[in-house]
């Protein structure tokens, strides 16, 4: 799009309208007297109108960011140039704006505002742009869109060739929020702003630099959109005192805290993701993270009585049952992750997640390490700096509502090659949570979730760099470590179970808790990956579980498609597990005429 194509979409009125000037805007001499704006003549510091157009401030923006100063409008906040966005080019009434969702909400309170229309398009699936769908959503009185990278509240960055494209193809403005930028490693649109006349590019001083008590954004756009913005702008949008401190310090090149940030970003991203009820730590790229849980109003409010404000973003469309958690000192950071356990532990009262008798976490840590000479789940042994997780601990057995005896069990296993974390409820109470790393692994693991009843949380992080036998062979062994320790005395089980048909295709699975060993197999795939997961480690994976889960496990299938046979052969699995850990009515019994299991 060019400048001759940009008049065109701006409202008549704005074109027409002649913008305010002051007495110093006509003046072209150096006057020593003002007696033109009635203001105080006693000199105080503040006793003088600032300028209109800080052009000592752009001077410094314009060397900092490597821009020539006719391309910066600067503003009361990023805001400010939002709302002038459909100020200078929608029509009240008549045009409309569109917009990713979820993204910062102030897109649509401006456009309310302006009386604009506000078309949002759903971002895909984990939170990815549709180039396509944003397109299509745009129509001949479509002016302006909006795309925030890195998105708030999501925190990912969108690909450069897509954001490219969708500014190529829009008949409108593209208004590209950069207000994260500085934390991200794909860069900014900055060095292409002469390349798209229709682009306008929002950063702010609020923060990497840490000033958002002074109330400063940067639109960046072509002289023509910047000539614009400041006809309509009001005179002195930008008070001196910030003027002058927001120059001082690009001046004085201020330290920017962002490889603090980034680091500390990563260190709670590790540190809460395998907590129980933190259901996925989004990946960002801003200093803050998305994070789902299981319950999100109770998380928020543990954080609030530990003094910790984040916000709750579990209403916003797509962010459903998520908190948005922006990133502190080392200190404040621990804090959060030690009130995250703290929640986390209460999800299971009687297991302890967080720390056993002999290997307690001191609250007063400031990393929260724990202290004790047993596993941790990042291997370091009592030494470890993955805070508040020594996972090493015993499961309390305590009652139910029924007044039986709770059936959970949390097993750890670390090794050098993988951390295995597997946490089980037999009678489906608790959330369920799968990550591998392999995604038809835990495809498979997902079967087994909603087809046997049990919630199961299984984290592991392996050597997927070097094969996938070791992550897989160690989830088998925990997952049945774990259904061994959460039987317990095995009083009132079923015992057995068995089968089940999958399309064309037909699994058996013969399972008996009966304290014996025995595996067989007899299935056979012509491929050798079924997704990412190689096909010889299926018998392996079911041979390991059957061995720490102490049971006799038969398996058969036949078919003609293979992925049928093997998700037939887990969701049989799933049904014999299901029928097989199931109680009996009160009173419990243990079924084995020998009296022993």
């Amino acid at each position: 799009m060019e400048t001759k194509d940009i008049e065109k979409i701006v409202r008549p009125n704005i074109l027409a309208m002649a913008p305010y000037s002051t007495a110093r805007d006509e003046c072209e001499g150096s006057p020593e007297i003002f007696l033109d704006a009635n203001e105080s003549p006693y000199d105080n510091g503040f006793n003088r109108y600032p300028d209109p157009h800080q052009k000592r401030m752009k001077k410094a923006v314009a060397a900092v960011k490597g821009i020539r100063e006719d391309h910066i409008f600067l503003g009361n906040g990023s805001d400010e140039a939002i709302d002038l966005a459909y100020r200078v080019f929608c029509r009240p009434g008549i045009d409309n704006a569109v917009s990713i969702a979820p993204t910062y909400g102030m897109y649509g309170v401006a456009a309310a505002t302006n009386d604009v229309e506000f078309r949002e398009v759903p971002l895909g699936k984990d939170f990815s742009l549709e180039p396509d769908a944003l397109l299509a959503a745009a129509d001949a009185n479509s002016r302006l869109l909006f795309i925030c990278s890195p998105n708030n509240p999501t925190g990912n960055s969108f690909p450069r060739e897509q954001i490219e494209r969708i500014i190529k193809e829009f008949n409108g403005i593209v208004v590209l929020d950069e207000a994260y930028a500085d934390f991200s490693s794909q860069g900014s649109f900055l060095r292409d702003i002469d390349r798209h006349p229709n682009l306008i590019i929002l950063q702010t001083f609020s923060k990497a630099w840490g000033m958002a008590g002074l109330r400063v954004g940067m639109a960046f756009a072509s002289p023509y959109i910047i000539r614009l913005f400041s006809n309509v702008k009001y005179p002195y949008n930008i008070n001196g005192l910030t003027q002058e401190i927001v120059t001082g310090k690009l001046l004085e090149a201020a330290t920017l805290h962002v490889r603090e940030i980034v680091s500390e970003r990563a260190r709670i991203s590790e540190a809460i993701a395998g907590y129980p009820g933190i259901m996925k730590v989004y990946p960002s790229d801003a200093n803050f993270i998305l994070v789902r849980c299981t319950g999100p109003k109770d998380l928020y409010n543990a954080l609030m009585e530990a003094g910790i404000i984040v916000r709750d973003r579990s209403g916003v469309r797509g962010c459903e049952g998520c908190l948005r958690i922006s990133i502190g000192t080392a200190s404040e950071n621990s804090r959060l992750i030690r009130t995250v356990a703290a929640w986390s532990a209460s999800l299971y009262p009687g297991d302890r997640i967080s720390g056993n008798a002999s290997c307690p976490v001191s609250p007063e840590s400031p990393e929260g390490i724990c202290t004790g000479g047993t596993a941790y789940a990042d291997g370091n042994n009592g030494t470890g700096t993955n805070a508040d997780r020594c996972y090493n601990a015993p499961v309390t057995a305590h009652a139910d509502s029924t007044g039986a005896a709770a059936r959970r069990a949390t097993v750890s296993r670390t090794t050098s090659e993988t951390g295995i974390t597997a946490i089980i409820d037999l009678d489906g109470k608790g959330p369920s949570y799968i990550s591998t790393g392999i995604g038809f692994f835990d495809h498979m693991l997902d079967q087994i979730v909603h087809h046997s009843g049990i919630s199961m949380l299984i984290k592991a992080k392996g050597d997927l760099d070097v094969d996938e036998h070791h992550t897989i062979e160690d989830v088998a062994i925990v997952l049945g470590k774990a259904i061994s320790e959460a039987l317990g005395d095995k009083t009132g089980i079923g015992r057995y179970g068995f089968v089940l048909p999958m399309d064309e295709s037909e699994a058996s699975v013969l399972l008996d808790f009966g304290g014996r060993t025995d595996f067989r197999w007899d299935a056979e795939f012509s491929r050798e990956k079924i997704g990412d997961m190689p096909t010889e480690m299926f018998p392996h994976f079911f041979k390991s579980l059957a061995e720490t889960a102490r049971c006799n496990l038969h398996i058969s299938a036949r078919g003609e498609n293979e992925h049928h046979k093997i998700e037939g052969i887990f969701k049989a699995f799933a049904r014999a597990l299901k029928m097989a850990v199931a109680r009996e009515k009160f009173p419990y019994s243990l079924p084995s005429s020998k009296g022993l299991l």
